[in-house]
């Protein structure tokens, strides 16, 4: 009578241990949260000092703080690229890079930071623009690869594109060589959504009832030898 009992536990245990090895751990799949802004900033350009005078390569920042409110708190932003210009009679064209090989020359790859409350981003610009030397304007545009963030915008990524018109200021107290204007920048940025898939303790509740069910059902067969 022992042996047929413990012939009928086997499956029993093989069942349970079965179901115990099926139980995996939680995981998560991964979405998207996508934000769409635009922000006007009133930007401050500034040229120089000379950083290759050979291949007529100057440092250059542009210093931005939003035109009222802006959204996620981005009020203001830094942008440091490397700057490359052209002499072609009464205009000056001019081509910006964060990242110094795109010149041919060797140096610390820069960026940008938009930042003024708890989120942040940071990115890479690449743009170009026109200095009109008679009308004392500058209009240029480009785009701002995102490299990653804060807050919100953890390990987010996407892009920025911007369109920016300044006019010269020569002698102005900001600096020799500045201008003034105004950039509107679009931004499309993407942050990674971790999303649970069901819980593990459906399965776990499943495996609980289970097994309930089968040892009752050994109990009375016990119960009958």
């Amino acid at each position: 009578m022992l042996c047929q009992k413990a012939t009928w536990f086997i499956p029993v245990a093989l069942t349970l241990l079965s179901f115990g090895a099926n139980v995996q751990s939680v995981t998560a799949q991964t979405k998207e949260n996508i934000y769409d802004f635009s922000i006007t900033y009133d930007a401050l350009a500034i040229f120089g000092p000379v950083f290759n005078e050979e291949k007529n390569i100057l440092d250059v920042a542009v210093l931005g703080e939003s035109i009222g409110d802006a959204p996620f708190g981005l009020t203001n932003f830094d942008s440091r690229t490397y700057g490359r210009f052209e002499d072609r009679t009464t205009q000056i064209f001019s081509t910006f890079d964060a990242e110094p090989s795109v010149f041919g020359i060797q140096g610390n790859v820069r960026g940008d930071r938009y930042f003024g409350g708890s989120n942040e981003l940071f990115g890479r610009a690449s743009d170009s623009a026109v200095i009109d030397l008679v009308q004392q304007t500058i209009v240029g545009g480009g785009i701002i690869n995102v490299t990653g963030g804060t807050g919100i915008f953890s390990n987010a990524t996407g892009l920025i594109t911007f369109t920016q018109q300044d006019r010269l200021t020569p002698g102005s107290t900001d600096g020799p060589l500045t201008s003034r204007g105004v950039a509107v920048l679009n931004f499309s940025i993407r942050t990674p959504q971790r999303v649970p898939e069901p819980a593990a303790t459906t399965t776990l509740v499943g495996l609980g009832v289970t097994g309930a069910v089968l040892l009752h059902q050994y109990r009375r067969r016990l119960n009958n030898f």
